[in-house]
């Protein structure tokens, strides 16, 4: 047990102060303001006390914070705040403090459809000294990190500047950061002058480096923190489809998009929002995902995995993308049985025999139904099965929420009742996915899937669905079903995603790197999402990506690198894609040489 002295709290005149081993928070009566410090003093935020739940029918507001009540355990002292007027009946602010950080969230009862949730930040007007309006918290700090991978690649943005970490993303402006769906709900701050822009090298130990505007580098102290904020609860609570930063200059405050698709009849709570310290920002990660598992929200080991899973993977998307580029037409329509009978053809001759083989986009006449287009597969079972005898295992990839070929009850409608996706939360998709399931791992022998497109997770208001599960929530239900079906089907099926987030760690069993980026150096950003993976799923295996390439010399220096970060992944066969250069002796040498010493590391 916790000794009773590690978090203390003192009454002053005009506040209050609470210390613990970790930080120090400090209250004044006439500020609606808490200051968390680390425990030499060191100032990183002032936290506004009066948050807003605004509803479609109402922005929410604040115009008394009362002074707080103090509930003293062994383990910890808890803070809790009456707020007076808005639109809710009740609305309380609890400040749960213990020895290592801060766990906050806020208790509302009423009626009303969530549209923002604004924590730390929201409309006051309490206290005619300090004006009234939209208050935020103050940031001491001058950098956040956010892991999603975004365009530019940055580890670190301004404190003024916003960002998100969400479960959408495409091609579009602003809309670039599908990679991962979704990240670890983490930000990291921290105090530098020189404000130097984070670049993560292959070095997987110890401190990230930092690259200033100059080039400079320099290691992180062990005296140096981060502070973290990071959302801990169990994917039930996780209703929200975004966890925003929204900054500017010298404040800020954390706002979670409901889109006014979560209703309030009584009591609600928001999911909690922890802030602590930590080494570096995967640290900060790692301390997230283990409070997860503390706490029972997730899993994070779940059981050794099937030997074959870590064998390497043969994935035939950018092969389909060079057959394209000759040929013309669109990459999916390369996906025949024809082309990667070729392609394990060349493979072969190459003496490469990968573990795993991936048929990529689009081997399924519909999407939504995943029956397979026999024009391009006329003996898929047969296929499959030949590949079996030589040892090897087959994924199919899986679009998610693509309501190709859905029934309406089956999809989440527009206002014009026109499908947008699939609906996770209607039984009658939950029956057609299943009996897909099903049919692609029991009837054509697949072992498993590749699940890509988990970013186009519905979003926005007025989209309607059968039950109430929404945002990060919703996805998780998709692939729940997707992998309950499968392992009742085969109980070492493999269902591949891009999700490390702990609370996903029962809804899959590999993390797969996702695109890379070709406007960015490949060996930084790719570390930097094996880093973000290995901090948040531990125990899952990683698939490597390997597509699309800015150049042969990019593809061969990431080939090496490879099984570093995880298990090697090869999506060439003849020439990298995007400049057409074609794969020489000496390349197919390279993989030849990284199997081999990936597999004799693994005893296969």
């Amino acid at each position: 047990m916790t000794d009773p002295r590690q978090v203390s709290v003192e009454r002053g005149e005009h506040g209050l102060l609470v210390l613990s081993p970790a930080y120090r928070l400090t209250l004044n009566d006439d500020r609606p303001f808490a200051r968390l410090e680390t425990p030499g003093g060191q100032a990183f935020t002032d936290l506004f006390l009066a948050p807003s739940l605004h509803t479609t029918t109402g922005l929410d507001r604040t115009a008394r914070l009362h002074r707080p009540t103090i509930s003293e355990e062994p383990e910890a002292v808890t803070l809790t705040f009456r707020l007076d007027g808005g639109i809710w009946t009740d609305k309380r602010l609890v400040l749960r403090c213990d020895e290592s950080g801060i766990d906050s969230y806020v208790e509302v009862a009423g009626d009303g459809a969530l549209a923002d949730v604004h924590l730390f930040g929201g409309h006051y007007n309490g206290q005619q000294r300090w004006g009234s309006g939209f208050f935020q918290s103050g940031a001491h700090f001058t950098r956040v990190f956010n892991p999603e991978p975004y365009q530019r690649e940055h580890r670190t943005i301004p404190a003024a500047q916003s960002t998100a970490i969400d479960v959408m993303g495409t091609s579009l402006p602003g809309k670039a950061h599908w990679f991962f769906t979704p990240a670890p709900l983490v930000y990291a701050f921290q105090q530098d002058t020189a404000e130097p822009h984070m670049a993560l090298g292959a070095d997987q130990g110890g401190a990230p480096e930092y690259h200033g505007d100059q080039g400079e580098q320099r290691r992180v102290s062990p005296a140096d923190r981060w502070l973290s904020a990071s959302i801990v609860a169990p994917v039930e609570e996780l209703n929200f489809t975004s966890f925003h930063y929204d900054g500017q200059e010298t404040a800020f405050a954390f706002r979670l998009s409901y889109e006014g698709q979560t209703r309030v009849q009584g009591p609600f709570r928001t999911p909690t929002l922890r802030m602590a310290f930590a080494a570096d920002p995967y640290d900060a990660i790692a301390q997230n995902s283990a409070r997860h598992d503390q706490l029972g929200y997730a899993r994070l080991d779940q059981g050794e995995a099937p030997e074959w899973w870590n064998t390497p993977i043969q994935c035939g998307w950018g092969a389909q993308c060079h057959l394209a580029g000759e040929r013309g037409g669109r990459a999916p329509d390369q996906c025949t049985q024809e082309n990667y009978d070729g392609f394990l053809a060349t493979l072969e001759a190459h003496d490469l025999h990968p573990g795993i083989l991936v048929l990529d986009d689009k081997w399924s006449a519909a999407y939504g139904t995943s029956g397979v287009d026999r024009v391009k597969w006329p003996d898929l079972e047969g296929w499959i099965a030949r590949a079996h005898q030589r040892g090897q295992r087959v994924l199919l990839w899986w679009k998610a929420w693509d309501p190709e070929g859905l029934p309406l009850e089956a999809c989440v409608l527009n206002d014009l009742g026109e499908p947008v996706t699939a609906d996770p939360t209607s039984p009658v998709y939950e029956t057609v996915l299943r009996s897909a399931v099903r049919r692609m791992l029991l009837e054509y022998g697949a072992d498993g899937f590749k699940v890509d497109f988990s970013a186009r997770t519905p979003s926005g208001p007025g989209l309607t669905r059968h039950g109430t599960a929404w945002g990060i929530h919703l996805l998780h239900r998709l692939l729940w079903i997707l992998r309950d079906e499968a392992k009742r089907c085969k109980s070492d099926a493999l269902v591949m995603t891009h999700t490390p987030n702990p609370v996903f760690a029962n809804v899959t069993d590999m993390i797969r790197l996702n695109d890379v980026n070709i406007g960015q150096d490949v060996n930084d950003q790719m570390t930097h999402r094996a880093r973000v993976t290995r901090a948040a799923l531990p125990h899952h295996p990683v698939d490597t990506d390997n597509w699309p390439m800015p150049s042969l010399d990019a593809w061969r220096a990431y080939t090496q690198l490879q099984p570093q970060l995880g298990i090697p992944s090869l999506y060439f066969v003849s020439h990298v894609d995007s400049d057409r250069q074609a794969l020489t002796p000496d390349d197919y040498a390279l993989v030849r040489g990284i199997w081999a010493q990936w597999r004799a590391g693994r005893g296969q």
